[in-house]
């Protein structure tokens, strides 16, 4: 009896556990995508909740704990999760949008494919940025920061703690403000190509009407947006692990915070 209860102790301190972990999975690229079996994911989730169970922190529990009063605990514990996740993938969402822009303004929007890691349709272009979006995230180091940010999470934010006035919001803001800008820093350069071109094309329309332009506007069009996009697929590459970092710099530096205000309240 004395070894069932004290691994029925341990019960509650796993789920919380478990369940920022888990929060984590649902918004982290690549691991949320629906080719991989959702079977796999638990026991991914799983898998991980044992290896860092040993190192975290022993929480204190209140004597009397029932199911009302877990439910919220497990809420933010998930919610926790839900942050880091969200937050570090929004640069990859925003290569993405920029790489919309570009098909769009090439005259693609209409050439659309299914995206598996997002579960909906999207723009050759934008589906073309979004896996080059997680080349860099794996070159940079991305998983591996973010699971060593939610395992230093355990030791900053103790089980239990977070509350809805802890959420980043904040950053949040901010990281979707500069997610909008480098969205727009990487479309930029496939926008003035292609406005330039149909001003030319304008011209050439007024001043040789004889030359049927729409016939082979739409092939130029497409042709200098695929163009000019080579050429600058390694400066959008730079740009985007430049933001990348930043962004997971932000998160480390969040998670961080609550440390030195126990330290302040200590």
């Amino acid at each position: 009896m004395e070894n069932i209860e004290s691994i029925l102790a341990h019960g509650i301190p796993f789920l919380m556990v478990l369940a920022r972990i888990t929060g984590l999975f649902l918004f982290t690229p690549m691991i949320t995508s629906s080719t991989i079996p959702r079977m796999f994911k638990v026991l991914l989730a799983f898998m991980f909740t044992i290896a860092i169970y040993p190192f975290v922190p022993v929480m204190t529990l209140p004597a009397t704990m029932d199911m009302p009063s877990l439910a919220p605990m497990l809420f933010t514990e998930l919610l926790i999760g839900l942050a880091i996740g969200l937050i570090a993938g929004i640069p990859m969402m925003a290569i993405q949008m920029g790489g919309y822009i570009m098909g769009y303004q090439m005259g693609l929007s209409l050439a659309e494919s299914f995206n598996p890691e997002l579960d909906t349709n999207s723009s050759v272009i934008g589906q073309l940025l979004f896996f080059l979006s997680i080349f860099l995230y794996i070159s940079v180091g991305g998983f591996e920061t973010i699971f060593l940010i939610l395992a230093d999470s355990f030791h900053t934010i103790g089980s239990g703690t977070f509350t809805a006035g802890d959420t980043p919001l904040e950053l949040l803001v901010d990281v979707l403000d500069s997610g909008f800008e480098l969205a727009i820093r990487v479309a930029a350069p496939i926008m003035g190509v292609v406005s330039m071109l149909m001003v030319a094309m304008g011209f050439i329309m007024k001043t040789m009407p004889q030359i049927n332009i729409m016939s082979i506007g739409f092939s130029i069009q497409i042709l200098a947006g695929l163009s000019t996009l080579m050429v600058l697929i390694g400066t959008v590459g730079l740009i985007a692990g430049d933001e990348m970092l930043r962004v997971l710099e932000l998160l480390n530096n969040w998670v961080q915070s609550f440390a030195m205000i126990g330290m302040r309240h200590g």
